[in-house]
């Protein structure tokens, strides 16, 4: 489905991915794991066009994306929930979901995708006039979460999904990825919660300084000493 290849960024002298190669096929959860500063979100980045490769190919279904503008990638099935969720603090819950259909004309299929987003969501169809601004930490994220799916994404890009959350949170939005991910949608998920990661993806990269460093199987992944040691604690 989606294909990394020798994929490049640079930001002025600073170069941020080194040739990074990965793939995501249809159906998995891939998580891409790395320390602060590794280059987890230039990646998701140039996935969905928010930055430049100077570099590679991306090619999503066959179809390279490095020339397509990131609001055209939307259209083709690229969805990304930022880092620190950025819903849109003035607007309300509703309107912020209507935000994540913004290229779609289906106007029924949008109504039963919003049924569907308060189906999952249930504090969202109980604040949906509430100002986003003023959500909990873990309610912006499941809007975050919602405003994505609205677009039918073939494949979600979270970055940093349990960032800034009680520990109760992290493993309910881990639950909510999984039912996600069941449901149909392909992910690639960013995340310094390396366990958490590891124990509902089905493979795994390791990324250290702009260059992937190590792949596989997650339950592989999660048993090398050299992840052990820098992500799991042991």
């Amino acid at each position: 489905m989606l294909e990394l290849n020798n994929v490049n960024v640079h930001y002025g002298m600073i170069h941020a991915l080194k040739d990074i190669s990965l793939t995501v096929n249809s159906g998995e959860i891939v998580t891409l794991i790395g320390a602060n500063g590794a280059g987890k979100t230039s990646t998701l980045c140039a996935i969905s066009g928010l930055v430049k490769t100077s570099g590679g190919t991306i090619t999503l279904d066959g179809k390279e994306l490095n020339k397509i503008a990131a609001p055209k990638r939307v259209g083709l099935g690229v969805s990304q929930i930022p880092e620190g969720r950025h819903v849109f603090p003035a607007m309300s819950v509703l309107e912020n979901l209507e935000m994540g259909a913004y290229l779609r004309k289906d106007k029924s299929e949008i109504k039963k995708d919003m049924e569907n987003v308060f189906e999952r969501f249930p504090i969202l169809g109980q604040r949906r006039k509430q100002a986003a601004g003023t959500l909990s930490g873990g309610e912006q994220q499941m809007l975050a979460m919602g405003r994505a799916l609205m677009s039918r994404p073939k494949i979600l890009l979270l970055d940093e999904p349990s960032m800034g959350l009680a520990p109760l949170l992290v493993k309910e939005i881990f639950n909510i990825i999984k039912a996600i991910n069941e449901q149909g949608t392909t992910i690639l998920l960013v995340e310094q919660n390396a366990k958490m990661a590891l124990s509902i993806a089905n493979r795994a990269y390791v990324i250290e300084t702009g260059t992937i460093v190590l792949s596989g199987e997650a339950q592989e992944v999660m048993q090398s000493d050299s992840v052990k040691k820098a992500y799991l604690g042991g």
